[in-house]
């Protein structure tokens, strides 16, 4: 997403290995969902977004360790979260940061992003950092946050980056950073903190590339659990408009509401989809492409899964918005820049 799995606590066992809870009787379905997020060089999330399967009953249970200071569950509470733990990966599509600067909202944000998850059920955090490698910061924040999740890092090339002064839709962003993820859900391998193992074939799940600075209802997240291939739904405060989202008529996507390129193949936010798990393991060449013009770095991706004839209206047939392109305001950092100079700056070793 991009990409990211982010947690949701439920269904944590003492083994950390993802387990199979059995077969689901008919009348239960529960998929799960996972979201990837990517976090920005120095100090910040992936952007990033979750996954839920397509089309089954009871999911396979990603169970993993038990984490300090976890609210114990009890009663239906605990089954039902025993039962089927679900995935969400979450991608963050913030600028890339040049080598030693943080963003310094990134905290900020990933906290007010983690906190939001926390109230999803069965969810699994995958988080993708843009660095070289784990950072102090973004480490602590996913160890403390009782979310169940998995960390990488990869670092976004010199040549993608943006140069001081551009805009951000010049260059396509977070790409490096979601196909991470999906490299990791389709075959595993780099975590550096959290889970290791990617969940086992035949897990049902939910990908959803989720930004750190958006703005989630916890109805998105149920509304996307019954994905079978790739679900939409409108996004708020997005492309110059009110909303942006698909037409539906008789239960099926006829055409877009938007004002940029119309006429993409999917002109839809990266905010306005989810994919099935499923799908995505079907299609291992699906991928973002760093070339793609502007405004179709969806289409890149959703080009190798699905016809647009068949996406799935959610959210009341795209009538409902769940989630909003928000922005965080960048901080006016000039009375502290004349602190420093006066040698009496706030003092670095509190994070922030």
């Amino acid at each position: 997403m991009g990409p990211e799995i982010t947690q949701r606590e439920g269904g944590v066992q003492t083994d950390r290995k993802w387990a199979q809870t059995g077969a689901a009787s008919a009348s239960s379905q529960e998929p799960l969902e996972t979201s990837v997020r990517r976090a920005g060089h120095g100090a910040g999330p992936l952007q990033g977004r979750g996954f839920q399967a397509g089309g089954g009953r009871e999911p396979l249970v990603p169970a993993g360790p038990r984490l300090p200071r976890r609210r114990r569950r009890r009663g239906h509470e605990a089954e039902a979260e025993e039962r089927v733990p679900r995935l969400l990966p979450g991608v963050d599509r913030r600028p890339p940061l040049r080598a030693g600067a943080a963003r310094l909202v990134q905290k900020a944000e990933l906290v007010r992003l983690s906190q939001t998850l926390s109230l999803v059920p069965r969810l699994h955090w995958l988080l993708v950092e843009d660095a070289e490698g784990p950072t102090p910061l973004v480490s602590g924040l996913l160890a403390a946050s009782g979310l169940l999740f998995t960390h990488l890092a990869v670092l976004t090339p010199k040549a993608q980056r943006l140069r001081e002064g551009e805009p951000g839709w010049v260059r396509p962003r977070g790409v490096e950073q979601r196909n991470r993820a999906l490299d990791w859900l389709r075959s595993g391998g780099g975590a550096v903190g959290g889970e290791k193992d990617p969940p086992p074939p035949g897990t049902q799940g939910v990908v959803y590339f989720a930004d750190d600075d958006n703005t989630y209802s916890r109805e998105l997240f149920e509304e996307m659990r019954w994905t079978r291939g790739v679900s939409v739904w409108p996004v708020g405060l997005v492309g110059g408009l009110r909303f942006e989202g698909p037409r539906v008529q008789d239960g099926r996507v006829v055409g877009f509401h938007t004002a940029w390129e119309p006429n993409r193949p999917f002109p839809v936010d990266m905010a306005g989809f989810a994919i099935a798990l499923s799908l995505l393991l079907a299609k291992p060449n699906a991928r973002f492409d760093a070339t793609a013009p502007r405004g179709h770095l969806e289409s890149s991706l959703l080009s190798h899964l699905v016809d647009p004839k068949d996406l799935e209206p959610r959210a009341a047939n795209c009538t409902r918005v769940l989630v909003w392109h928000t922005r965080t305001e960048k901080p006016k950092m000039k009375q502290e820049e004349q602190l420093q100079r006066q040698g009496r700056g706030s003092d670095p070793a509190v994070e922030v």
